[in-house]
């Protein structure tokens, strides 16, 4: 018995590799693009989708495992944005803390090979639908590069997705605040050291392009060899930006260096630039919408209404959990508010999760819709995955695999309803 629970109190063992052909009948399908099938059907073999379409034009494949799933609900599996999931695992504990380097400028510093599969907080994620997460680096002005993740797999290794998929950089504010403990005051004033790092970034990006002209460098230096997939498109570069003014100047800047593929994160004011946004086929990943306005002039529901106000100014957006990694799991809530107060129907608010962030990080041939070819990463609920009430997820394939959804919160819960149940 004493072995048993010590095994009992171990994370999962991540999927096996599909072995066979399934089809899942009978559920409510959201394909990620907006499009619902009732009473639809959708088959995978060996991980990839091979037929999806109303129930009775899914034809029968020989050795198939037939799931009837009539009156739930098939979405594709969530992708989370922006997180520290995997690099981080206990606040206050700094040997679980993985994603800060020493120094300001390290391009060259990988989230890819710290991420940790093992975390507990990852299961967690998956018991709510978030099947990806794209780990990213914190730290300096030039913090790294991220990589995506399935939220299941042995190692890094076979859990990545996409690797390197682009460079953070954290623009510096026009405007900064202080708070004061003595009287709970915030000032805000202008940044002073503003133009100092913005000479730093000019210096280091005027570099690295001069260096990625060079076709066989003599020496290899790994800071400016890293930022060498801005210039030929192959690598996003993310700005963290909040103001309006940092938005437009940030991405002016990205642009004078040729660099096309641009991601703003944050946006708080995003909505007041929404327009050049546009016009410069720039995506946003917003920060967290549970929250209050960060200025008490604002529309108190300016936080919940803001990807629908992007979304319907023709902008790219996706919704992410940040510093609050371990709330990950909670990220379809947020998609879910933003449908009740931003003017678009859930299936739109869906996109923020699932195909917006895909064509984000350059992974929309993979994931991010249920379309045939693509991966069998997907999940089943008892009903809306957006409302609380209906997230009851019951079952996750990633790749086909059939992933088992047991997780450390559930154990307790299990354990301690033991104890509180007793007469």
């Amino acid at each position: 018995m004493l072995v048993s629970n010590c095994g009992y109190a171990q994370n999962p063992a991540p999927a096996t590799a599909q072995a066979k052909p399934v089809i899942l009948t009978g559920a409510t399908i959201h394909i990620g693009n907006g499009q619902v099938l009732t009473n639809g059907a959708i088959a995978f073999d060996k991980g990839i989708i091979t037929q999806i379409g109303a129930a009775g034009s899914v034809s029968s494949i020989t050795g198939a495992e037939t799931i009837d799933v009539s009156g739930k609900h098939i979405y594709p599996g969530i992708i989370s944005l922006n997180t520290t999931v995997g690099l981080q695992e206990v606040a206050s504990v700094r040997a679980t803390l993985d994603y800060n380097e020493v120094g300001q400028i390290n391009p060259h510093v990988r989230a890819l090979i710290a991420y940790n599969t093992d975390s507990e907080v990852i299961p967690t994620l998956r018991g709510n639908g978030v099947l990806l997460s794209q780990a990213v680096p914190q730290g300096g002005i030039i913090s790294g590069s991220s990589s995506v993740f399935y939220t299941d797999g042995w190692n890094w290794e076979d859990a990545v997705l996409k690797k390197d998929d682009g460079i953070w950089l954290s623009w510096p504010p026009f405007l900064e605040s202080s708070f004061s403990s003595e009287d709970f005051r915030v000032t805000v004033k202008r940044n002073e050291k503003r133009q100092e790092a913005l000479e730093v970034f000019r210096t280091t990006f005027s570099d690295a392009k001069a260096y990625a002209e060079i076709q066989q460098p003599a020496v290899v230096n790994l800071r400016l060899a890293a930022m060498k997939p801005l210039f030929d498109g192959s690598a996003n570069l993310y700005i963290r930006a909040e103001y309006a003014k940092d938005i437009v100047e940030a991405v002016k800047f990205a642009r004078e260096f040729g660099i096309k593929k641009v991601v703003i994160a944050g946006g708080d004011e995003s909505y007041k630039v929404a327009a050049f946004l546009k016009e410069n086929q720039v995506p946003v990943i917003l920060n967290p919408t549970h929250r209050l306005p960060n200025r008490v002039d604002e529309n108190v529901y300016l936080p919940y209404e803001l990807p629908g106000m992007l979304h319907k100014a023709g902008v790219k957006v996706a919704i992410t959990y940040t510093d609050e990694w371990w709330r990950t799991r909670n990220l379809a809530f947020l998609s879910g508010t933003s449908a009740g107060f931003g003017e678009v129907t859930p299936e739109e608010a869906l996109r923020f999760i699932t195909s917006n962030a895909a064509e984000i990080i350059g992974a929309e041939n993979t994931v991010g819709t249920l379309e045939k070819g693509k991966h069998a990463s997907l999940l089943v609920a008892d009903g809306d995955i957006l409302d609380m009430r209906g997230n009851v997820v019951k079952m996750v394939f990633v790749k086909g695999g059939k992933v088992n959804l047991d997780d450390k919160q559930k154990r307790l819960y299990e354990k301690y309803k033991v104890k509180y149940n007793q007469k």
